[in-house]
């Protein structure tokens, strides 16, 4: 049976989003509009399509493409690519779980929302493809962690520096759980 987040954890992760706007304009020198233009939205797991629900990450990210219509030739399409962060409810709350308070839900869900809100960034400005090759995706993955951390790394405090720890080279979340 899936673990949601009830309604105290849901402004918890609002809220998470609305900081990682910041930490990420701020990090990367844009206004937070330059960040919005990057257009996504945030669902949790009860809201979730299932070809959105993926097991084994706390976060799932899916890309879809809004093209106007009646317009055929390949060069003259307008549209838009909208990103949708998909959080799994239940995996990041097993991991609080598992934790016995070794790492709080807020922390965890900054990171995330950092790492995916960076993902956002860079797959619409092109730093890399979407539909990249695996090998592509995971290189991506580890630039994405670093850069992660690196933005989160001027908010110095326990708990995050906890969360930071879990993703750093030395651990692997798992090995903490």
């Amino acid at each position: 049976m899936s673990q949601y987040f009830n309604t105290a954890q849901l402004p918890l992760t609002n809220k998470a989003f609305g900081d990682a706007e910041k930490v990420v304009s701020r990090h990367f020198g844009m206004s937070e509009d330059q960040l919005r233009k990057n257009k996504y939205d945030v669902k949790t797991l009860a809201f979730l399509d299932e070809h959105e629900v993926k097991d084994g990450a706390f976060a799932h990210l899916c890309k879809y493409s809004f093209e106007k219509p009646g317009i055929s030739v390949e060069k003259d399409k307008e549209g838009f690519d909208f990103y949708r962060v998909c959080l799994q409810d239940n995996i990041i709350l097993d991991a609080v779980n598992r934790a016995n308070s070794f790492i709080k839900l807020s922390p965890l869900m900054l990171y995330i929302a950092v790492h995916e809100l960076i993902h956002v960034m860079r797959f619409g400005n092109g730093n890399i493809d979407f539909d990249a090759p695996i090998e592509e995706k995971q290189q991506e993955e580890k630039v994405v962690h670093d850069l992660t951390r690196n933005a989160l790394k001027p908010f110095d405090n326990h708990d995050l520096t906890m969360v930071l720890d879990c993703f750093s080279s030395r651990y692997k979340i798992s090995d903490l759980i």
